[in-house]
This record gives C-alpha cells, structure tokens and sequence, in this order.
C-alpha cells in the first residue's frame, strides 16, 4: 500500500495534520457524485471534525455503518485507514452495496494535532461516552451515535501493549461472527495476538468480550443494539502494515455483514 506522502509527513505548525487529513477527504469528495463532506464543528473551540458520506444511489440502502478513527489522538494508523478507505470506495464502490457509510476519521482533532492520546481537557474521550461530562467531541459524537441509529459501529485503534491484533465485542450478539473472520483474514497481514490477557482483560481467541466503560458505542437504550467492534493493531508493527490490517478488517466486516443480513432479509 503506498500512502499519499502529504499524510504521512510530520505537522509543521499546529493543525497541519488534520488539515492535511481533511483536505485529503475533501478533494477525493470534490471528484466522487457519492461522496460528501459534511464536517461538523466544535462550536466552543471552532476545530472541524471530519465527517464524510458515502452513499450510492444506484443501490438500494438497507444498512448504515459508522466507521470512526481517532478517538485517541496518538493512534495514527486507524486515521489514516479510514481517509484510505474512502479512496477505496472510489476505486471499488461494490464494496459500499446496501450501505450508507459515514467516516469520522479524527474524532479528536485536538489530540490528533498535538500528538496526545487525551483530549484538549486531558481525559480519555473513549472513557467519556454516556455519562456525565463536558467534552466537546464526545457530545458531537453522542448526538451522531444518536441520530443515526447505526447498524454497525466500527472503531480503529492502535495499542502499545499488545503482540498483534485483537479486538473487542460489544453490542449486537453478531458482532463476534463478524470480527472473528476478520481477525483470521487480516492475520496474514499482522498476526494475531493470543494471549489470555490483553489490554488488562481476559481474553479468547484474540477477542475480548466488554472492555471499558465509556468507549464510544450505541446508546444504551437503542433498540436492536447495532454491532460493535474495536479493532485493534499493535503500534509496534510497520505503519504501512498497521493500515493495511484495518483495511483489510473493514473490507471482511462490510463484506460479512452484507451476506448474512441479505440472508434474513432473502435478497
């Protein structure tokens, strides 16, 4: 995979990364009839959190996905996969069938720019989801968990602890049939982390069922409950590697989920 060179080059001054994020977005936008861009803004601090829409009308639209990147600023390989994907899309719209998709792939602009896992306040965001606080992107976010009723939640990290990669199961009881292919298919790539204990949990089969309190899902009182995995790449891996893998994991959950809900669905 090669990576546009302005993505992977340092900032020089602050805000540079994201713009570059953006600015990437917005011109493959500028030349797609199925992409928008439709950013949302911090209304105290005035950053834009990139959001972007991809949704092609010669295909009917049965399911909506949320793919987020970012959420800790010092993770960079999941923001880049989900700006790569986008390009993906262009390339290989069949991957996008029966799908609305909407891509955050900063949702801490903040942390992004300065290179820190927190946000502007100095909390962990992905620990501030569904209850009481004041953070800015977690109350963006909130209302677009909210209002879009997604069916599936797809979130991209990286972690300096772990051997490979991994992820978490949350939501919907489908959600391990979905993330356990994509685990074997992208362990080509980066193989997997096995241990029994990862991230401080128990784990099984590179899978951790539950995790933290606070992570960026669903609301809890959304009914069905879509599905919902974290996937998870080592830091220690080679970026290219680190990308590829969270590529690869999205491709086999889209791809998944659109065969076993066609299937209830007798489409």
């Amino acid at each position: 995979m090669t990576l546009p060179s302005e993505l992977l080059a340092p900032p020089i001054l602050s805000g540079k990364r994201s713009e570059s994020i953006i600015r990437y977005g917005d011109q493959l936008a500028l030349k797609s009839q199925y992409l928008e861009s439709l950013h949302l803004l911090e209304p105290h601090s005035g950053r834009e959190m990139p959001r972007y829409r991809w949704n092609t009308p010669t295909s009917p639209t049965f399911y909506r996905i949320g793919i987020f990147a970012g959420i800790h600023g010092d993770e960079e390989s999941g923001v880049l996969a989900a700006i790569q994907f986008l390009r993906e899309l262009q390339i290989n719209p069949d991957i996008s069938k029966f799908y609305e998709l909407f891509v955050y792939p900063i949702c801490n602009p903040w942390g992004f720019d300065a290179g820190c896992r927190e946000g502007a306040s100095g909390k962990d965001l992905n620990r501030c989801f569904w209850g009481d606080h004041e953070e800015e992107d977690v109350r963006l976010l909130e209302g677009e968990l909210r209002t879009k009723r997604f069916d599936g939640i797809v979130s991209l990290h990286t972690d300096d602890t772990s051997e490979g990669i991994y992820g978490y199961v949350n939501g919907s009881t489908l959600t391990r049939h979905l993330l356990e292919p994509a685990l074997r298919t992208t362990s080509s790539i980066i193989p997997r982390d096995v241990r029994p204990e990862i991230d401080t949990h128990p784990a099984k089969d590179s899978m951790i069922f539950g995790g933290y309190q606070g992570i960026l899902g669903a609301p809890e009182d959304q009914h069905p409950q879509p599905f919902s995995i974290v996937f998870e790449t080592p830091h220690h891996a080679p970026l290219g590697k680190q990308v590829e893998a969270h590529l690869s994991a999205i491709r086999e959950i889209l791809s998944l989920f659109r065969v076993i809900s066609s299937e209830g669905r007798d489409i």
